[in-house]
């Protein structure tokens, strides 16, 4: 039997091999391949990058992207020292322009701005070129622009991967002459079809790169024609990391009274005799490709992860455009001041074709000055992402408190050993007897939030307008700071306390949808986690006055808990 070290292992041996086998393909047929994306950071993908670039230098330019690159130096622009020394407009090339023929390494590619996905998208639609994105994403639901993932061949996972020998082993270069293997069959590429359409896979250009990968295989084996294996390593490769599904099983007819066979019978059997074949070539396929399915894909399928889209991981909070601070977004028209900072060289950059007629008009043909209109000045321009804030507002009414108390205990130390990381902070709501308070207003202190969880009371009534009340003020006061609040309500939704502290059920949740429905029409973030033995419909009526999120958890676990409420906000973003 296998120790669960053992049966670990395995898993990463063999999807090492696989990113090797790709890496491969790519060195030896980068344009018809297009890219590769390598994710999980390390010196064994430090190693397998160098590998590659050695391979690929003979073949065209390597470029790597800065993160921060903006459209222009991507692009192209003008020389600003050259324009203003010769008086005329003298063009600069970008990455892009010089890259052609060439490839580009893209760093962090899971932050790459998705303009400047687009732009890298468009020049390898109408030009030679090839990319290699590194993925460092931490979260499941990171990954690098789609835009960018649907047109490169190889997805590979090299996290966990840590056996340098068998990189510093593999050679990458040589041709393969995969230019003498025959076409792939009708009947094979239907059933590669077929086996995409299976998995959810439903653009060409998987397909595409499939068929040239089992080419280059059979070459490599020293074939003239693609046979099961090379279509399985293809599957394998191509189409197992992009699965979003899998494969429907059909349920099998009950079988029918046999009648006399007519006349031709015989010949119908026969021919779904030679369709066998093909069925059990289908079955090889789907079951390569349901081996190769990388873990974090297989969480986003189980429903475990919804992915933003975008690549951002965590909870972080919304973005906002900024003049101050932030993640550099290039620059725009506009007057400095008012916190807005001039941005020289884009400035003058701007201004230089215009100096020749501009001295004219002047009647000032000194070299020596710059003439600069209003039209000409440039500002800086960044995107900032705001600090993300989650209330619990806990029902700490009840016999039943304690188990509740605790789990929301445990879900606030949870999210908060990830504070600094994912830029975000926790308040703590409680409301029992008459009314509600607030027991941890917003911080990211984990010492401060144990001291205040540790005196968390229970028992009593349930003024569920009352919490409702104390979570939209924080929300309202955190958005003020510039947070993304999300109120995570943790109840029954069975209130009985009215505002003004009276017993009276009819009252207390006329007054609990008032209050839903006004946190609804202030857009705020919400989700409803009912905690009672067994899923009740007030909870879920709670979820839709607050048009958030309803999630029944009759045995509430932390990691669960924290999982939902970091979901609201990536589905939120998305």
């Amino acid at each position: 039997m296998n120790t669960g070290a053992e049966q670990e292992t395995a898993p990463t041996e063999s999807s090492l091999a696989d990113c090797l086998l790709a890496a491969r393909f790519f060195a030896q047929n980068p344009f018809g391949l297009s890219g590769i994306c390598l994710r999980g950071f390390g010196p064994v993908r430090d190693a397998l990058v160098e590998k590659l670039i050695s391979a690929l230098e003979p073949l065209g330019p390597v470029l790597k992207v800065p993160n921060n690159v903006d459209a222009e130096r991507l692009l192209g622009g003008i020389d600003l020292a050259a324009t203003l020394q010769g008086g005329r407009s003298v063009w600069r090339p970008g990455l892009l322009e010089t890259a052609q023929k060439g490839f580009l390494l893209v760093p962090m590619a899971e932050r790459i701005d998705e303009n400047i996905a687009a732009h890298i998208a468009q020049a390898m639609d109408i030009g030679e070129l090839a990319i290699i994105l590194l993925d460092d994403g931490m979260e499941s639901d990171e990954a690098p622009p789609a835009v960018l993932m649907e047109r490169i061949a190889f997805h590979c996972d090299l996290t966990g991967a840590r056996d340098l020998a068998a990189v510093a082993t593999q050679n990458f270069l040589g041709a393969s002459a995969a230019t003498n293997v025959r076409s792939m069959t009708k009947k094979r590429r239907a059933s590669l079809a077929a086996t995409a359409a299976a998995f959810g896979i439903h653009s060409v250009r998987p397909l595409l790169f499939a068929e040239r990968c089992a080419t280059l295989h059979a070459a490599m084996a020293g074939r003239d024609r693609i046979d099961d294996e090379d279509l399985q390593i293809a599957v394998r490769l191509v189409l197992g990391p992009r699965a979003s599904q899998f494969p429907q099983q059909e349920e099998s007819s009950q079988p029918q009274e046999q009648e006399p066979n007519p006349p031709d019978q015989e010949s119908e059997e026969s021919e779904d005799q030679q369709n066998i074949e093909d069925v059990r070539l289908e079955d090889l396929l789907l079951d390569a490709a349901a081996a190769s399915i990388p873990p974090h894909i297989l969480d986003q399928i189980e429903g475990k992860v919804r992915p933003s889209g975008k690549g951002q991981g965590g909870r972080a909070g919304s973005k906002q455009q900024s003049t101050k601070r932030g993640r550099p977004k290039g620059t725009r028209p506009g007057v400095p001041g008012n916190g807005k900072r001039l941005a020289l060289i884009d400035t003058l950059r701007t201004a230089a074709p215009w100096q020749t007629i501009r001295r004219r008009e002047s009647g000032n043909t000194d070299p020596g000055k710059i003439h600069i209109r209003k039209a000409d000045l440039r500002v800086h321009h960044y995107e900032d992402r705001q600090e993300s804030l989650t209330i619990f507002a806990v029902d700490a009414s009840g016999s039943s408190a304690l188990s509740r108390l605790a789990e929301a205990k445990g879900a606030v130390e949870l999210m908060l050993a990830e504070a600094y990381v994912k830029r975000s902070q926790v308040a703590l709501v409680a409301f029992r007897k008459e009314g509600a308070e607030v027991l941890l207003p917003s911080t990211r202190s984990l010492t401060r939030a144990r001291r205040a969880l540790n005196a968390l009371p229970g028992g009593g009534g349930t003024p569920l307008a009352a919490g409702l009340v104390a979570a939209r003020q924080l929300a309202e006061a955190a958005r003020k700071r510039g947070q993304t609040p999300t109120i995570a309500m943790l109840t029954d939704g069975k209130g009985n306390v009215m505002l003004d502290g009276t017993a009276n059920r009819q009252g207390a949740k006329a007054e609990m949808e008032e209050v839903a429905k006004g946190i609804a029409a202030l857009g705020l973030n919400s989700i409803v986690i009912d905690i009672s033995p067994r899923p009740r419909p007030e909870a879920a009526e709670l979820a839709a006055a607050l048009r958030g999120r309803y999630l029944p958890l009759p045995r509430a676990q932390s990691a669960a808990m924290v999982a939902a409420i970091e979901s609201v906000g990536k589905e939120t973003a998305a």
